[in-house]
């Protein structure tokens, strides 16, 4: 894989197959349209029920040549024991100085899964000490101009919805890439809801937001923050 020395986007997540899962479809979007990607996992998924540590790192060294990124790293906190601490903030600090990406894509606030929640925090937190001029990380000062929340399985009334459409099958090809997770019908049949099959889940989801702006799938997001949009006339879709 080829290591970026800057980055246009960075997508942090918990574990190695959250951002396949919850968007992939827009890390391969931004990458065809040019942009240097890159994915920030911060733990190595060792308290999975399924595979190991060392499974998941090679499958998502697959799943990444399949998404055409330009980076992936693993930070290797604690599996199931991310806390949004100092000590944490620090290193995910020292990434975002090194790759100094613009926009960074967070996990949406509100989630089940305990890492998934610190992970969207930690990563917010690390985005502003990142800009801190006296902040104790390596690496000249750093801030990213804009933030998402990937909200695209979240029951949610999402900002804006990205067209992946061209994209989705090659997402689904990075999701299936995780065998050890999803590789047998058991396995994709124990994720989210029980009995619901994850390749089923993902199709579904993307393609009732899809309907949502006449397209056949797109993936949601949510900001925090107005969009300053000086000529209205220039917004794309279609109210009515």
């Amino acid at each position: 894989m080829i290591m970026a020395q800057t980055l246009d986007v960075l997508f942090i997540a918990a574990h190695r197959d959250d951002t396949e899962i919850v968007c992939g479809g827009t890390v391969i979007k931004l990458v065809d349209l040019g942009y240097q990607v890159g994915l920030l996992d911060l733990t190595a998924g060792e308290m999975g029920t399924r595979g190991t540590a060392a499974d998941r790192e090679a499958e998502a060294a697959e799943a990444a040549r399949l998404m055409g990124i330009a980076y992936r790293e693993n930070l290797g906190l604690p599996d199931a024991g991310l806390r949004n601490i100092p000590e944490y903030q620090q290193r995910t600090v020292t990434v975002l100085r090194r790759l100094r990406p613009q926009m960074v894509v967070l996990p949406y606030w509100k989630q089940r899964h305990p890492d998934h929640r610190e992970a969207g925090n930690l990563g917010y937190d690390a985005c502003y000490l990142a800009g801190l001029q006296k902040y104790f990380a390596p690496g000249d000062p750093h801030r990213p101009t804009r933030i998402l929340y990937s909200s695209n399985l979240r029951d949610v009334r999402h900002s804006f919805l990205v067209d992946i459409s061209a994209q989705f099958e090659r997402k689904l090809a990075a999701v299936a890439a995780y065998r050890s997770q999803f590789g047998t019908r058991e396995g994709a049949r124990e994720i989210f809801n029980p009995g619901v099959d994850i390749f089923e889940f993902m199709t579904t989801s993307a393609r009732h937001l899809g309907h949502q702006i006449g397209v056949n799938y797109a993936e949601g997001f949510t900001i925090k923050e107005y969009l300053a949009v000086e000529d209205p006339l220039k917004l794309t879709g279609r109210s009515i």
